[in-house]
C-alpha cells in the first residue's frame, strides 16, 4: 500500500533530520485577540469592526486538513461549492449567486484566474499552506472592493511573521478518491515543504512549495490505455496535477511595514476521449487503436508589493502594487494506445490575461477617536483574450483592453465605544463602460448586555467579463456569441446582524447570531436563445434576481468542547424577459453543524462537520421538442456533506497526524434540472457532485528552533 510506504519514508526522514538539530520546544501558544483586516481602516478586533466578519482560523483549516479553499468553504453556511468533473474546477455560490458576484481576495487584492480578476475563481487553485485565516463579509462591498462584490467578499490572509528563528514544516497527505487508491494511478497525493526564517528583528522570509496530484476518478472507466471502443476509456472525473510555489519577504519598522509576495501556479488537466478508433486490419487480423486526446494547462504568475504604516504617527497609508498573468494552453494529439505514442501534436495558447493593479487607502487624517475618514483609489489595467475550442483550432486571438479607474471615500463617526456609523461612496470609471456609482451605509451598536447590532446597506455593480463580451464559438453544431453592447449589472443588498454572547456558567458560553439579508440584481446578464432554428445563443441583459435570507447560528463552548449549529432559509425570485409567476419566490434551506472535542493530556482533537443543502429551484429558459423557447421550473435535489477527522500531536507538538473521512454519506450524483438548455443540448438531468466516501491521512513535522 502506498499509505504504508510513504508513511515509512516520511517517518524515517523526519526522525533522522530531527536528530541532527537542537530543536526548541513548540508547545507555546499564541493567545492573541482575533484581529480582522477586511474592510477596516486599520486591523482591529472583530468586536470593534463595523462589519460583521466571519473568521475561519488556521486551526479550523488544520482540523479539516484543508489543502485548498474549496476544502474549507464547503462546510460554510450560505456558501455552496460546485465542482465540475469535466474541467476539474470548483466554483462558488454565495446566497445563490455564482462566482461572478463574490470577490475572492488574497491579502486584500483580487486574484487573477482563468475567467476573471477576483471573480469566477476556481477555489481548488488557492492553496492554504501559508494561510493565517480566512475572512468572510456578507453583502455588497462595492465601496471598499468595487465591482462583482454584491454577494460578499472572501479575503484570504497569509502569514507574514514567525516567533521562531527557523521554522521548517514538511508534510505529506494521502487520500482515497472514493474507494480508489493506488501507488501512482489512483488517489490524491500531496507533498509540501514550508521554510520560514527571521533574518533579523525586522526582516522575515518564507517559501512554500506544494504538489497536489489528483489521479482522477475511474469508477467504471478504464483509463488512458484502454484499447476498446465501448465507451469505457478515460475517467469519470478528470485527473489533474497542481504545482504551487510562493514566497514572501517582509520588513517591519515601528511606523511602516513592507512586504513582497511572489507566486507561481501550474495546473495540468488531462482529458482522454472515450471514442477509440480501432483501425482493424482484416488481412493481418490486428488492430492499432487510436484516440484523440487533449491536455489543458493553466499557468499563473503573481507579484504583490505592499507598503502600510503611517507618516510620523499621523496619516495611515496602505498601498499595493501588483502584476498578475494567467495563461491557458492546450495540447491536442492523437494517441496510439498500444504503443503509448503521441502523433499529430498541436500546441497553442488559447487564453491569456495580464493585469496591472494598484490600490491605495489613506486614513487617520484628523488623528482623533470620534471622527475619521478614508480616501482611496483602485486602478486595474487588463489586457487579454479568451477563445473557445471547437474541433481544429485556426482562430486568431485578438487582445482586448478593459481598464478601470476608481476613487472612493468613506467617513466613520464614533461618538463613543458603543456606536459607530460609516457612510461611503465609490465612483467607477472605465474605458469601456459608462461611469458608475457604488454607495454604502454601515452602522454598529454595542449594547450593555453583550448584544451587538450591525447593519449594512450597499451597492456593487458588475461589469461584463471577457466571455460575455467577446466570446465567439460558432461551427456546424454551435452558435454562441458574446455581446459588446452589454451594460453592467446593478446590484444592491441590505443585511442586519444581531449577535449576543451568553456566559451561562464559568465553563459554558453560548454565542447566538440572527442575520437577515436582501439582495437585488437588475439587468442581469444571461446566455439566452436568440434564434430557435438554427439554434443560436447570445449574452444579453434580460433578468432581475432577488433573494431574501434569514440565518440563525449558535456557537457553544463547554470546557474542551466547541460546536456550532446554523440554519439558513432563503427565497429566490428570478424574472426572465418581463415574465413573472405567482410563486416567484422559490424557497431553499441550508443547515450546518460542527463539533470539536479536545483531550489535552492526549494532545488529540476529534472533529466532525455536517452540512445539509435542501432542494433548490430556479426558473430558466429552455427549448421544447417543437423548438419553441419556453420557461421551465428546474429543481436540484437535496444532498448533505458529512466529514470527520482526528488530529493528534506527538513529541511536544513537533509531529502531527490528522486522519479522517470526507463525504461520509457517499454523495455522488444528484438530479439537477436548474441549468436548463446549454450550448451543447438539453439541460442535465443529473450532475456528478462528489466522488463518494473518501479517507485521508496527513503527516506533518514542525522543525522550530531559534
Amino acid at each position: 500500500m502506498r499509505f504504508i510506504t510513504n508513511l515509512f519514508i516520511f517517518l524515517f526522514s523526519v526522525v533522522t533530520f530531527s536528530q541532527t538539530l537542537q530543536l526548541s520546544d513548540t508547545t507555546h501558544v499564541n493567545d492573541l485577540k482575533e484581529v480582522v483586516v477586511t474592510g477596516q481602516y486599520n486591523p482591529q478586533s472583530v468586536k470593534k469592526s463595523v462589519y460583521e466578519v466571519t473568521v475561519i482560523s488556521n486551526n479550523d483549516i488544520k482540523r479539516q486538513a484543508g489543502n485548498n479553499l474549496a476544502d474549507v468553504l464547503n462546510q460554510t453556511l450560505n456558501i455552496s461549492i460546485i465542482p465540475n468533473a469535466s474541467t476539474g474546477k470548483s466554483d462558488i455560490k454565495m446566497f445563490g449567486l455564482d462566482g461572478q458576484y463574490v470577490k475572492i481576495l488574497v491579502d486584500n487584492i483580487p486574484l487573477v484566474n482563468d475567467e476573471g480578476f477576483g471573480n469566477n475563481t476556481d477555489l481548488t487553485q488557492i492553496n492554504l499552506d501559508d494561510i493565517e485565516q480566512i475572512e468572510i463579509v456578507e453583502g455588497a462591498m462595492g465601496v471598499q472592493y468595487g465591482t462583482g462584490a454584491v454577494a460578499g467578499v472572501i479575503n484570504v490572509i497569509t502569514k507574514k511573521s514567525s516567533r521562531y528563528k527557523w521554522q521548517i514544516t514538511p508534510y505529506i497527505q494521502e487520500e482515497t478518491i472514493g474507494d480508489e487508491y493506488g501507488w501512482f494511478d489512483k488517489g490524491r497525493h500531496i507533498q509540501s515543504l514550508s521554510v520560514s526564517h527571521n533574518i533579523s528583528e525586522k526582516m522575515y522570509a518564507n517559501a512554500v512549495v506544494t504538489r497536489n496530484d489528483f489521479a482522477g476518478l475511474w469508477n467504471d472507466k478504464e483509463g488512458e490505455d484502454y484499447p476498446y471502443n465501448d465507451g469505457k476509456r478515460g475517467y469519470e472525473w478528470l485527473p489533474k496535477v497542481q504545482f504551487n510555489a510562493k514566497g514572501i519577504l517582509s520588513y517591519n519598522t515601528e511606523n511602516a511595514k513592507l512586504f513582497y509576495k511572489f507566486e507561481y501556479f501550474d495546473e495540468t488537466v488531462s482529458r482522454y476521449d472515450s471514442v477509440v478508433r480501432e483501425n482493424y486490419n482484416p488481412s493481418t487480423q490486428t488492430s492499432n487503436p487510436v484516440a484523440s486526446d487533449e491536455i489543458f494547462s493553466s499557468e499563473r504568475f503573481t507579484h504583490h508589493l505592499n507598503a502600510n504604516g503611517n507618516f510620523n504617527g499621523g496619516v495611515n497609508y496602505d498601498v499595493s502594487l501588483s502584476f498578475q498573468q494567467q495563461k491557458k494552453n492546450a495540447e491536442t494529439y492523437n494517441y496510439r494506445i498500444v504503443e503509448g505514442e503521441k502523433f499529430d501534436v498541436a500546441n497553442f495558447e488559447y487564453e491569456s490575461r495580464k493585469v496591472y493593479y494598484s490600490k491605495g487607502n489613506f486614513s487617520n487624517f484628523l488623528q482623533g477617536n470620534v471622527f475619521d475618514f478614508q480616501t482611496g483609489y483602485e486602478v486595474e489595467l487588463t489586457n487579454g483574450y479568451a477563445s473557445s475550442i471547437s474541433g481544429d483550432y485556426d482562430g486568431e486571438n485578438i487582445s482586448r483592453k478593459i481598464n478601470s479607474y476608481d476613487v472612493f471615500a468613506s467617513a466613520e463617526y464614533i461618538p463613543n465605544s458603543k456606536f459607530s456609523l460609516r457612510p461611503g461612496a465609490r465612483v467607477l470609471f472605465s474605458n469601456k463602460f459608462d461611469t458608475q456609482l457604488a454607495l454604502e451605509l454601515s452602522a454598529k451598536y454595542l449594547f450593555d448586555n453583550n448584544l451587538e447590532l450591525r447593519a449594512i446597506v450597499g451597492s456593487s455593480p458588475r461589469r461584463p467579463n471577457f466571455t460575455e463580451l467577446y466570446s465567439y464559438f460558432v461551427d456546424a453544431n454551435h452558435d454562441v456569441q458574446g455581446n459588446e453592447n452589454l451594460k453592467p449589472e446593478d446590484g444592491i443588498s441590505a443585511f442586519v446582524h444581531a449577535k449576543k454572547e451568553f456566559q451561562l456558567t464559568p465553563d459554558f458560553a453560548l454565542r447566538s447570531k440572527l442575520s437577515v439579508g436582501y439582495i437585488d440584481v437588475s439587468d442581469r446578464i444571461e446566455l439566452i436563445i436568440v434564434n430557435p432554428s438554427p439554434l443560436a445563443y447570445q449574452y444579453n441583459n434580460i433578468d432581475t434576481y432577488r433573494r431574501w435570507n434569514v440565518s440563525f447560528t449558535n456557537g457553544i463552548q463547554y470546557k474542551n468542547l466547541t460546536g456550532n449549529l446554523g440554519l439558513s432559509y432563503s427565497g429566490v425570485s428570478k424574472v426572465l424577459e418581463g415574465r413573472t409567476y405567482n410563486d416567484d419566490y422559490l424557497k431553499s434551506l441550508q443547515i450546518n453543524a460542527n463539533v470539536s472535542y479536545s483531550i489535552p493530556r492526549w494532545n488529540t482533537t476529534f472533529s466532525t462537520y455536517f452540512k445539509h443543502n435542501g432542494p433548490e429551484y430556479q426558473f430558466l429558459q429552455d427549448q421544447n421538442e417543437a423548438g419553441e423557447t419556453i420557461i421551465i421550473r428546474g429543481e436540484q435535489d437535496p444532498y448533505s456533506w458529512w466529514d470527520a477527522s482526528v488530529r493528534k500531536s506527538f513529541y511536544n507538538n513537533k509531529f502531527q497526524i490528522t486522519a479522517g473521512a470526507r463525504n461520509l454519506l457517499d454523495v455522488t450524483r444528484i438530479n439537477n434540472t436548474t441549468v436548463g438548455g446549454t450550448v451543447h443540448g438539453a439541460g442535465a438531468s443529473n450532475i456528478l457532485l462528489g466522488y463518494g466516501r473518501s479517507y485521508f491521512v496527513k503527516l506533518l513535522y514542525n522543525i522550530n528552533f531559534n
